[in-house]
């Protein structure tokens, strides 16, 4: 078991190693930062200027798309530019939760800890028993058990936290606990939050931003640029190049994982896509659904209030980042982050996998195209060895020779690409009959 233990490391450590020199990294200072022409990545660049309409409609301020680290889409809207200065909102609980991974790593705290050890007896209104159970875990993954209701969820006065569940069993999302993580990391480290944050995480990524009081609340501010640098450091397995900043994989693989199966859509606060149920803000109804449908299932996100979005995507090496406001007041507006990945999608209109692109001379043809499900396949070459990838680079079917006939049935509507060694067609689902 210790020998397996062993090369499971061993090997997590080289894979990130590997993905940290496939990856771009800019500077720690300064403004250069590698760009990548999206047409040479064979995006629909026709598709981009309806993407910034959009964004420009819905209030944006600022827009970034990272592929293998380096910048492909970067706009700024109005007044707002490279250098200017935005909050996260609740997507700064994900670097919370990040920094909270790195304190563990340094033994200063464990997930398992009541929270009473670093926040002192009496922070909350429970008796001494119940509000010994709760624990930072459950501050990380908003099932304190405590009320999240009005008054004011934003009070992280002990008067403001009352019992309403046993921890563990109810999840809510509540940011008077998330705050409080803040003391926990001070208590445990015997820092200033913001200090401890610049010195485990700012310094070693170039990030520029800081914690600022709001309230009751600790809300991060920075630039877009600093944004998609976290996203970066998350893309590489908590590696800034072959810098450690969070080497413990196993906290990031749960801080990207279900947390508990009250939500399976939130990890140590991140949101999480991919799953088959949702639970909301404000609300105990648990919707059959995923986070962003139109993203890839392995879509991890930051996510705040007026649509502060980070999203990272390890399949596709990509990173996305959005400012500014929103059309509506929700803390989380999740349909705003669906809304931009169906327009992104339409601009990522090649799975990003290495393989040959069709040629004039392809013999490769498909009927019927669209299709509800079953098409047919006619080739010269029918021997060829042949992979059917979706819009994300996905494989969904492959085999040693070409079939007369493939059924998409299953899957959902979308581009698909069937590609042999030597060629490739598009392949479109769609879930309606043509006339």
């Amino acid at each position: 078991m210790i020998k397996n233990n062993i090369l499971f490391a061993f090997i997590v450590a080289f894979t990130s190693i590997v993905r940290g020199q496939n990856l771009y990294f800019p500077p720690l200072t300064g403004s250069t930062w590698a760009t990548t022409d999206p047409q040479s990545l064979g995006w629909c660049t026709e598709a981009i200027p309806p993407l910034y309409d959009f964004l420009e409609s819905t209030h944006t301020r600022a827009f970034i798309v990272l592929k293998d680290g380096k910048i492909v889409l970067e706009k700024y809207f109005g007044s707002f530019a490279r250098d200017s200065v935005w909050y996260w909102a609740s997507a700064g609980k994900t670097l919370t939760a990040f920094t909270v991974g790195i304190a563990q790593q340094e033994g200063l705290l464990h997930l398992s800890d009541s929270s009473s050890h670093y926040l002192g007896k009496g922070w909350t209104s429970l008796s001494p028993a119940q509000e010994g159970r709760i624990t930072v875990r459950h501050q990380l993954t908003m099932t304190t058990g405590l009320r999240d209701g009005p008054p004011d969820s934003d009070c992280t006065l002990p008067g403001c936290l009352v019992y309403m569940a046993d921890p563990g069993s109810r999840w809510a999302y509540h940011n008077a606990p998330y705050t409080l993580l803040d003391k926990v990391l001070e208590a445990a480290s015997k820092q200033n939050f913001n200090s401890y944050v610049a010195t485990r995480v700012l310094s070693k990524t170039g990030i520029r931003g800081l914690f600022v009081k709001s309230g009751y609340n600790n809300v991060f501010f920075s630039t877009a640029r600093s944004m998609a640098r976290f996203g970066l450091l998350l893309l590489n397995q908590g590696r800034w190049a072959n810098t450690p900043v969070l080497s413990d994989t196993a906290y990031l693989r749960q801080m990207t994982s279900s947390s508990q199966s009250l939500n399976p859509s939130y990890g140590y606060l991140t949101w999480l896509n991919g799953k088959d149920r949702l639970m909301v803000p404000s609300s105990q109804i648990v919707f059959r659904t995923s986070l962003s449908p139109s993203a890839p299932p392995d879509m991890y996100a930051a996510m705040g209030k007026n649509g502060q979005f980070l999203n990272v995507v390890h399949s596709q090496n990509l990173v996305w980042v959005r400012m500014g406001d929103a059309p509506d007041n929700s803390s989380v507006p999740f349909t705003l982050n669906e809304d931009i990945w169906q327009r992104l999608r339409t601009v990522i209109c090649t799975p990003p996998v290495s393989a040959p692109e069709a040629t004039a001379k392809s013999t490769l043809a498909v009927a019927p195209n669209p299709t509800t499900g079953i098409f047919r396949v006619e080739t010269a070459r029918r021997s060829q060895p042949y992979v059917l990838c979706n819009q994300w680079g996905q494989v969904v079917e492959q085999g040693p020779a070409l079939p007369l006939t493939i059924d998409l049935s299953r899957y959902p509507a979308g581009l698909y690409w069937l590609r042999t060694a030597e060629e490739s067609t598009k392949v479109i689902k769609t879930n309606f009959s043509s006339p």
